[in-house]
């Protein structure tokens, strides 16, 4: 959202009421109920300002607060799936090593108080914003900005923890009883799901379509809230939530396609740098002094100053097909592990640095010995572990070097329209087999990246794993990919596969490159497909707070 507007910084519980006595004065670092609710446009900034969250945690939110998700961060979600690994752990190397603990919960701790916590806030919104005196329009879309951004909320507990508590429109205050067991009461995952979707709906009917003056880029719409609607179902279908139907979802998606709003950016690469692009259904902006990290300097290549970060791994590289849309396991396909990169799906080239990638006017040299991006080129505790460097994101505008006052702007894609057509290709295969509609949904996307349509005649399970394919490697690194193998209760199955990379060595001018595990012990257990409630929220609870099974 626009940055100018003022952060309000509202404590948890610093919007409640003190009685009366001798001791009472007026805060000066809060704003009281009665301020809120008496001024229109405060309260406009109290909602804007609830689609960012609280800091729980070092090494997050660098240069302004946190959103949905994790976003742009040091260590990004790719970085425990099967997409990259974090070159200097911070945190992440215990969940890929399924290390996982309520005691130990590394990056992943901070999304179960930073979504109550939000509710929270969302709640007191809604409670006092009929009492605005405002028209009724602002009113109406006030309100079902808050329902959208409750929603958003309770859709990061559901993906994250399966079923949780629904707090519905209550304010806690101070006083209240928390002895009661039923204040932490889970509802069922079905109920968890019906609950947001409704959310969402709420949303629909009173956010407007567009983004203009009078609503800023960055604030949901009608199309952001059927979007998230869309994934909500999708995940409701999937196996293992399985708690909803592939008709409802491909419907779902079906109603945002239907809209005739949204398009897929003619290139791939450049769709991350440009906030107005017509595919971008919701997304967080940034600003100078409200900047998100500076993605160049801390994922670029050591030869260039960077310092490496989210490394893409082999098994990601594995998945891009060569450009006549066959794998590369296809002895037919004309890969040639003496040149894994020549011809590959041009989204491999949008995406990941390799040895010999042009980049910044220069050439990526991985190998050794000699490669300046090797551990023989300079500051080498930075160089990648993996023997691959993010591109994906990056401007080559900014400077790697010194670029604190410059970047860390581009925008993060909370849902784009490419999501929308593989979530219905996806859903309609599952529901009724890959019919027109499915094959066309994913011919718009591959025809965009510039490649060739899939092949007539697909079987339903076939279609499966084209459309699988085809989201890990057109939302590489959107945080997609965690979820995904998790709601396909495939995450037994690549979450335990190592963590690959490559070693490039140089003889002449010919390469070789050799398959390297690297990042050892990669483990994934059954309970690992949600996440675990940090102790502390167990404990504050008197253990009454459920405990994700298996922990």
């Amino acid at each position: 959202m626009k940055q100018h507007i003022i952060l309000l910084a509202l404590a948890f519980l610093g919007l409640t009421a003190c009685k009366k006595n001798f001791l009472d004065v007026t805060a000066t670092d809060r704003v009281s109920n009665i301020a809120l609710i008496s001024d229109s446009a405060l309260f406009q900034d109290y909602v804007i300002n609830r689609y960012l969250g609280v800091k729980l945690q070092d090494k997050e939110a660098e240069g302004t607060l946190p959103g949905f998700g994790r976003g742009f961060e040091y260590a990004m979600w790719s970085s425990l799936t099967d997409e990259s690994i974090y070159n200097n752990d911070d945190n992440t190397w215990l969940i890929q090593r399924g290390q996982l603990a309520p005691e130990n919960t590394g990056i992943a701790g901070t999304l179960w108080g930073r979504s109550y916590r939000g509710i929270r806030e969302c709640n007191y919104g809604l409670h006092y914003v009929d009492s605005l005196q405002c028209s009724n329009e602002l009113k109406t879309r006030l309100k079902a900005e808050l329902h959208f951004i409750r929603g958003f909320r309770y859709l990061d507990l559901i993906r994250n923890y399966g079923g949780v508590v629904i707090v519905n429109d209550t304010v806690y205050q101070m006083e209240d009883d928390y002895s009661k067991a039923e204040v932490y009461q889970k509802s069922s995952l079905a109920d968890c799901i019906k609950y947001a979707v409704a959310e969402m709906d709420a949303a629909a009917a009173g956010l407007p379509v567009d983004n203009n003056g009078n609503w800023a880029l960055g604030r949901a719409t009608k199309g952001a809230a059927l979007a998230l609607k869309a994934r909500l179902l999708l995940y409701a279908a999937s196996p293992l939530y399985n708690v909803g139907t592939w008709a409802d979802a491909a419907a779902a998606a079906k109603a945002v396609i239907d809209l005739k709003k949204y398009s897929l950016e003619s290139n791939y690469g450049s769709l991350f740098l440009n906030s107005n692009s017509n595919e971008i259904i919701f997304e967080r902006l940034y600003a100078i002094n409200a900047r998100h990290v500076c993605l160049e300097i801390s994922n670029g290549p050591n030869g260039y100053n960077g310092w490496a970060g989210n490394t893409p791994l082999q098994n990601l590289v594995d998945a891009y097909q060569m450009d006549n849309g066959k794998d590369i396991t296809d002895a037919t396909s004309g890969f040639d592990a003496k040149n894994p990169y020549l011809h590959r799906d041009p989204r491999f080239y949008a995406t990941i640095l390799y040895n010999g990638a042009i980049y910044r006017g220069d050439t990526v040299q991985i190998y050794t010995p000699g490669g300046k991006d090797s551990k023989d080129g300079p500051s080498n505790w930075n160089t990648t572990k993996t023997g691959y460097y993010l591109k994906k994101f990056m401007d080559d505008k900014n400077p790697i070097d010194n670029p604190w006052n410059v970047a860390g702007l581009q925008p993060w894609i909370y849902c784009r329209y490419a999501e929308i057509l593989l979530d219905y290709a996806e859903a309609q295969n599952m529901a009724a087999g890959p019919d027109a509609t499915v094959y066309d949904a994913i011919w718009q996307i591959r025809k965009r990246a510039g490649m060739p349509a899939l092949p007539a005649g697909l079987s339903q399970s076939q279609m499966i794993d084209a459309i699988r394919r085809e989201r890990q490697v057109e939302l590489a690194f959107e945080e997609h990919r965690f979820y995904d193998v998790r709601r396909w209760k495939i995450a037994d199955v690549t979450e335990n596969a190592p963590a690959y990379g490559v070693d490039v060595t140089k003889s002449g001018n010919t390469f070789t490159y050799t398959r390297k595990v690297a990042l050892g012990g990669r483990l994934f257990a059954a309970k690992n497909y949600f996440l675990p409630i940090p102790r502390t929220e167990i404990q504050a609870s008197n253990s009454q707070l459920q405990q994700t099974t298996g922990y």
